[in-house]
């Protein structure tokens, strides 16, 4: 029997900016974009979301519903520097430990809890020490399975902790909404409940021709996590799969408008073979060759999971506009996309919603990699 927590930074950034600077704490913290720029709320702090306002919201909406929201621009240099910190201690608690952002991670702590500990015990201890080490604050969920833990991690933020004991997982999902599994978004959400289907518990209760109609191959596991049964491992190990296309120019170029052109199309390709591969990913990834072959990477993730090109073509062309300088010339373009996520519908996020909302109205600095060649 697995143990197996998921823990997640509650309102991440803006968490790390109330941290940084004392006098944001206790007001409502918008991270991301200017509204006059059509920016997006990359995290809104608790604060701002009694007032409806949410990840991936427009910013305009988001001053709309908040107007004494306090903008401010995402220092992801900084974000990644607190969650290494995380990430440390959840890996001085075990080798097991599977990031699925910056902010949140599975824990495998089976073997913790067979040498004598409780999963409770254990829980506490590790927000408890988050809390101390970082001053940061992290819901915590355990349970047998994946799905049981972040589930749980979800339902008593912030600062939240729930711990479901072994042979109670089909009671705690029972009740809960069938929008609450790992892979049901809202089309999906719409169409069960034009079956009759609002619970978790009545969806476990379907016979798996019906399961079949529905989810295809998905079926099986989907019945899995509906009745906590779901044997998905914590991976540490697994190669981080990417699809990426890149060109190296006859001459060094530095033409804004013909380096757009390029980093668009690029933008384009990876759209069409993500969707080709039935990928949906959420960090993009641009890689650069100066004409001295120095060769760096810039990325960003997106609040959520897509497949379609505006996002990408929108993200890649912010991080290299951030990398133009006169008399900068480059020999290598390349355009990527990572993170991938088998939630198709991550976030309520349709096509058309991604691709009318920009995502940058902003400077961001990335995280950055340079090699000499």
């Amino acid at each position: 029997m697995r143990h197996i927590i998921h823990a997640d930074l509650d309102a991440f950034y803006a968490a790390v900016e109330q941290l940084d600077n004392p006098n944001l704490v206790g007001k409502p913290v918008l991270v991301g974009g200017r509204p006059e720029n059509r920016g997006v709320v990359a995290t809104a702090s608790y604060e701002a979301r009694v007032f409806g306002v949410h990840s991936a919201m427009p910013m305009r909406t988001a001053v709309h519903r908040c107007p004494q929201g306090i903008i401010i621009p995402p220092r992801f240099g900084r974000y990644k520097e607190k969650s290494i910190e995380v990430m440390s201690i959840f890996r001085n608690l075990t080798d097991l430990v599977e990031p699925l952002s910056m902010d949140e991670a599975y824990l495998d702590i089976t073997a913790v809890v067979e040498g004598g500990e409780k999963p409770l015990a254990v829980a506490l201890d590790l927000k408890r020490r988050v809390a101390e080490e970082t001053g940061l604050v992290v819901s915590v969920g355990v349970g047998t399975c994946k799905t049981v833990a972040k589930i749980g991690s979800d339902l008593d933020k912030p600062d939240g902790l729930v711990v479901v004991q072994p042979g109670d997982e089909a009671e705690f999902l029972a009740q809960l909404a069938v929008s609450k599994l790992w892979g049901i978004g809202p089309k999906t959400a719409e169409r069960l409940h034009r079956e009759g289907i609002e619970t978790i518990g009545q969806l476990a209760d379907q016979p798996m021709g019906w399961m079949a109609q529905i989810f295809g191959k998905r079926a099986h596991d989907v019945h899995n996590q509906a009745t906590g049964q779901d044997d998905d491992a914590v991976h540490i190990h697994g190669a981080s799969k990417s699809i990426s296309s890149e060109t190296t120019f006859a001459n060094d170029v530095g033409d804004e408008a013909e380096l757009r052109e390029v980093v668009e199309r690029k933008a384009v390709g990876v759209a069409q073979s993500l969707e080709r591969n039935g990928l949906k990913g959420r960090t993009v990834k641009l890689k650069l060759r100066l004409a001295d072959f120095t060769t760096f990477t810039r990325q960003f993730t997106l609040p959520y999971h897509t497949s379609d090109e505006e996002p990408i073509k929108e993200a890649a062309w912010a991080l290299l506009a951030a990398e133009l300088e006169p008399g900068r010339t480059f020999r290598l373009l390349g355009v990527g996309m990572a993170n991938f996520g088998d939630n198709l519908e991550t976030l309520e996020s349709s096509k058309s919603q991604a691709q009318q909302l920009p995502l940058f109205g902003y400077d961001c600095p990335q995280m950055k990699s340079v090699e000499k060649q």
